[in-house]
């Protein structure tokens, strides 16, 4: 399945669970393609590999693409080999990592 399939199947599996949170861009592959040619952000691809670059471990579980505080920001929950889920927001134009949380393991 190609990352454009499968970015928007994160998106649309999300949206149910986004009711109360910030506005969802890119409900679908189209307009998230669009945003990244114009070069509004950057691609999950890249971002995930930069992401990997500092963070090695843990498994992927959930990719969304928000519209917070005036920007466009790449929001990645991981599970960590301890256990722990921690959820990454990158900003989707520099891929500067703009917050880190952790959720306690229950």
């Amino acid at each position: 399945m190609c990352l454009y399939a499968r970015f928007a199947l994160f998106l649309t599996l999300a949206v149910g669970s986004l009711a109360a949170s910030p506005v969802t861009a890119g409900r679908d592959y189209k307009e998230v393609r669009q945003l990244r040619d114009a070069g509004a952000i950057l691609s999950l691809e890249t971002i995930i590999a930069n992401h990997r670059r500092q963070y090695s471990d843990g498994q992927l579980l959930e990719a969304e693409l928000e519209f917070e505080q005036g920007r466009y920001v790449y929001d990645l929950k991981f599970l960590g080999e301890d256990g722990v889920v921690r959820e990454f927001e990158y900003d989707a134009r520099t891929g500067e990592l703009w917050h880190l949380e952790q959720k306690p393991r229950k």
